[in-house]
């Protein structure tokens, strides 16, 4: 038996319900026609507009039809990541689910809470008979995680309400009211490989067990980048003994810090004993460095078979524009009351090398515009020096605070009324569809909450149980308090 009870539970019923339908970024076709069967099923108005999303609208309960039009939104798919000795394929199997004390966690996977719960309990208010709203549009949009083409691809007009609840964040107790804007930046080396020096030696270096995380909520933690960490020590040993790169592996989704990689190059002969001990020498270092925030991290070196590399021009650039990339956190908010929030940053997300091709992803994000076109412009400049192709997205906006917010002062007002205490008040460093929302929909009146989740975008992704209680009981005194139009 569990110590802890699933409450709510027609929440954590609903969350089950989801978790058994594969919902991959740009694959959520299930997902789609799942919830379309929900609202029509109970005599909903439902409809799907041509991106994908689904928008299912609940009539006011008796006596609240007078109320303003709430939007509760969430997204419906999930970030797909697992451990690397685990098998799962994200497009059939269903996640499974466990409890550690106040945690729900999953089995190796993603936990998919990242948006699954804010989905379950827009599903959870759809299925009731019991609860005080007033007229209710519940909004589930589809590729969030992988460039946020479902909010972008809604039509101005697909909402009606004046008032959105965004349930995908991911703290309790804690407001958000803007987030950042963002891009991503995909940089090839296109070549053919060639045959590798005569006498040269052979080497895979391997690492795995970095915590990772979410490239926006995450950045500002001190974790481990397996990319960098990875160009660091082949960019040293190019630079001391020479180097020809075979594969460089790291990393997988633009929106992930990277947790594992692996890359085989080839050293003179002579000085595979000296790249060993550098190699100890080195692991060692990065331990050291992140013996905080990353304890699991490892290690590992082996002779490997010959094979083509990369011609020495292109190998050299590649190894050392990864080593020149900035990474992480570029600039805080200069605001004194948010100087603790980081402006603008970049993640250096993946790279991987095939038969003729290396491909670099780095994803940027920043709450002022013009301070996220400078961090992309930083970023296509290296990779124009290194002779890469280099294709930019264009990217999402940043949400601006609305600073006569009704609907902020009532979700502040409604939770000192339940929990005696003021929540906080925040931008976010991470990118939220409402930024895309307030670009088509200008007067729209937004905050974001939700309950709290560690290890996003990882398997290490969990959600606490208690907090679902508390976010839930907020948003239904929300809903019973929304003004009159």
């Amino acid at each position: 038996m569990s110590k802890i009870e699933l409450k709510p539970a027609c929440v954590f019923e609903q969350f089950a319900r989801i978790n058994e339908i594969p919902r991959p970024s740009k694959r959520e076709e299930k997902m789609i026609e799942f919830l379309k069967n929900f609202g029509e099923s109970r005599g909903l108005e439902t409809k799907v507009d041509e991106t994908g999303n689904v928008i299912i609208r609940k009539p006011a309960t008796k006596g609240m039809e007078d109320r303003e039009t709430v939007i509760l939104q969430s997204h419906m798919d999930m970030v797909c990541e697992k451990l690397v000795d685990v098998e799962f394929d994200f497009d059939k199997d269903a996640i499974q689910t466990y409890v550690d004390g106040e945690w729900l966690c999953a089995k190796g996977t993603t936990l998919g809470a990242d948006d699954g719960i804010g989905c379950a309990m827009e599903m959870a208010i759809l299925d009731s008979d019991d609860i005080e709203h007033g007229p209710l549009e519940c909004v589930f949009t589809r590729d969030e995680e992988t460039g946020l083409t479902g909010a972008e691809g809604m039509k101005a007009g697909f909402m009606t309400g004046d008032m959105l609840i965004n349930l995908d964040s991911e703290d309790e107790g804690e407001i958000f009211v803007s987030c950042a804007g963002g891009r991503t930046t995909t940089a090839t080396f296109n070549f053919t490989r060639e045959a590798a020096p005569q006498g040269w030696f052979f080497v895979k270096t391997a690492l795995k067990g970095f915590v990772g995380g979410h490239s926006g909520g995450d950045i500002e933690k001190k974790r481990a980048n397996a990319v960098k960490t990875m160009a660091r020590f082949l960019y040293q040993t190019q630079e001391r003994y020479g180097l020809r790169l075979a594969q460089f592996c790291a990393g997988k989704l633009h929106n992930a810090i990277p947790r594992d990689g692996m890359a085989v190059f080839a050293v003179p002969a002579d000085k595979k004993d000296q790249v060993k001990a550098d190699w100890n020498v080195f692991t060692a270092q990065v331990e050291e460095e992140y013996h905080v925030t990353e304890k699991s991290m490892e290690f590992s070196m082996e002779s490997a078979e010959a094979e083509p590399v990369l011609p020495l021009e292109v190998s050299t650039r590649v190894v050392q524009v990864m080593q020149a990339l900035d990474n992480g956190i570029f600039a805080m908010c200069q605001d004194e009351e948010i100087a603790w929030l980081v402006e603008t940053s970049n993640n250096v997300a993946s790279i991987v090398t095939s038969e003729n091709s290396a491909k670099v992803v780095c994803s940027h994000r920043s709450n002022v515009m013009s301070a996220l076109d400078n961090m992309a412009a930083t970023i296509k400049a290296a990779f124009q020096l290194a002779g890469a192709e280099v294709v930019q997205g264009e990217g999402y906006p940043a949400w601006k605070m609305r600073h006569d917010s009704k609907l902020t002062a009532l979700t502040v007002e409604t939770y000192k009324k339940l929990f005696g205490k003021a929540p906080k008040v925040l931008g976010i460093h991470a990118g939220l569809e409402c930024g895309l929302f307030s670009e088509k929909y200008p007067n729209l009146d937004m905050v974001s909450f939700g309950p709290t989740l560690r290890g996003v975008h990882s398997p290490d992704e969990r959600l606490h149980i208690p907090t679902v209680q508390m976010v839930w009981d907020h948003l239904l005194e929300i809903l019973k308090n929304i003004p009159q139009k």
